[in-house]
């Protein structure tokens, strides 16, 4: 193979370096006597160029191609908000540097904050969180806070058996029970069962977590009758945010009875994701839970300046170092500016467009769980396929015989083979037209009883059909050459 190579550490050779530094007069630096113990590879500055040359060439990026993940947005990152991010001002800053020296960086948060106030209509905002499933964390921190303020912590969190893998996770670290509420043939929230959870745990139930547009790409329709039974016995509704990006700038959730929600800035305002990270979480609340946001947050004072508030009796207090993964928020923000409100709307237009395009597209071809229109990702499963012996993993590795990333598979786990398709807004028709192209050749082929070719694929990639279960079963941690 052209690019097989051996892992850097096997490549080193005793007396080789890249860097011919002096030898320091201080010995005892911290970190020296690690480094030297550690077995750091000897090589040549050319050896590691080549090296992570050649591995960044068998990468798969937004930057190269469609990606189509559902649940995930993965959506290219406008090239200002990477400019932005780099001006010096904002790049070296320090985060131990004083508030005097910090009135830019600390406007930009706030500005940021007012943004996120005004698109979801909650009046309590943390940029803190370091990525979405954190953000859960600190919600679901908040709402216990709360309910103990009020001298009882509940006991139950309520799910959807639709719901990111996180969620229920999330309300078990914060020591909730889980109960699950199934999905309805329709792909909503089945409302019987909800009720019944709710006659059965009544008081005892602190949230309900609801991921609204959901998993299978559906907005819940009775979102707002769901909002109003769970305050009417006292418990908060938190709305998993992950797919705002169907509804930025149409739909504000505080509007709709939402009173938590975390939403990730990679997904809805473009910030790198993945290896590409870090990632960025906000949270936003209503005014009931804004006594218990994280510290620190910023203030403007009177004579127009801005502050770090670090201090708060009845705070969750800090969930993270420093103020939040600032490099995120400078993108965001840009993201946010140079759209403005109107182009906000066009963003989550476009997103819906181009999912219901490609559901349109292929609804003939591939079977569709629960009808359309969809919102900003499109769910097709393998039941036309698997009659002929292909499957969702077959049909996923055939993709990448064609050239494109597959999607999201085998989620949301309510149905059997499910393909969770996310084009979002920034890809041309073109490309959908190719992707489209590319899933109606596999459902031809599939048709035609070619099962065993597709078990055979992928055949041009660097690696082909890798076990997909023995990496978390049977990892290899060290590695013995």
């Amino acid at each position: 193979m052209p690019f097989e190579t051996e892992l850097l550490i096997h490549q080193s050779v005793k007396g080789r370096y890249g860097v011919d530094l002096p030898t320091p007069e201080v010995r005892n630096r911290t970190g020296l006597n690690a480094r030297s113990e550690i077995g750091l590879p000897e090589v040549s500055e050319p050896q590691v160029v080549r090296h992570y040359t050649r591995l960044s060439h068998q990468n798969y990026s937004i930057d190269g191609n469609f990606y189509p993940l559902g649940s995930c947005t993965m959506k290219h990152n406008p090239r200002l908000n990477e400019k932005l991010a780099r001006l010096e001002g904002f790049a070296n800053l320090h985060p131990l540097q004083s508030e005097e020296h910090s009135q830019g960086a600390l406007e930009l948060i706030y500005q940021l904050t007012d943004w996120l106030k005004k698109l979801s209509g909650l009046p309590g905002v943390t940029l803190d969180p370091a990525a979405g499933a954190h953000g859960e964390l600190t919600g679901m921190m908040m709402i216990r806070k709360a309910h103990e303020a009020k001298g009882n912590p509940r006991k139950v969190v309520l799910v959807p058996d639709s719901a990111h893998g996180t969620n229920p996770a999330t309300a078990a670290t914060c020591k909730y029970t889980i109960v699950t509420i199934k999905t309805g043939d329709d792909g909503m929230v089945d409302m019987d069962a909800f009720n019944s959870a709710i006659e059965t745990h009544g008081e005892d139930i602190a949230a309900f977590m609801l991921t609204n547009p959901s998993t299978c790409g559906l907005f819940e329709p009775n979102v707002k009758v769901i909002a109003d039974t769970l305050h009417s016995i006292g418990a908060y509704f938190y709305c998993d945010g992950a797919n705002f990006n169907a509804i930025v700038g149409k739909v504000k959730p505080g509007d709709i009875g939402v009173d938590v929600m975390q939403i990730n800035l990679h997904k809805t305002f473009s910030t790198p994701h993945g290896g590409g990270g870090p990632g960025s979480g906000p949270v936003m609340v209503t005014e009931e839970l804004v006594p218990y946001l994280p510290i620190p947050y910023v203030e403007k004072k009177e004579d127009g300046t801005f502050t770090l508030i670090k201090e708060n009796e009845t705070t969750i207090g800090r969930i993270k170092g420093f103020h939040g993964q600032f490099g995120m928020m400078i993108r965001a923000l840009a993201y946010m500016m140079s759209h403005g409100a109107d182009g906000l709307q066009k963003v989550a237009e476009d997103a819906v467009l181009n999912a219901n395009y490609i559901l349109h597209n292929l609804k003939d071809d591939f079977h569709v769980p629960y009808p359309g229109p969809c919102m900003h990702e499109c769910l097709l499963t393998h039941k036309k396929q698997k009659e002929n012996g292909v499957t969702t993993m077959d049909i996923a590795k055939a993709l990448l015989d064609a050239g494109f990333h597959p999607m999201t598979v085998y989620f949301p786990l309510v149905v059997d083979g499910a393909m969770l398709i996310e084009p979002t807004e920034t890809e041309s028709r073109e490309t959908l037209d190719g992707f489209i192209e590319a899933m109606k050749t596999i459902a031809k082929r599939a048709r035609e009883g070619d099962a065993d070719a597709f078990h055979a694929q992928p055949q041009t990639t660097f690696r082909k059909r890798l076990d997909e279960t023995r990496a978390a079963r049977k990892p290899v941690l060290v590695e013995e050459k």
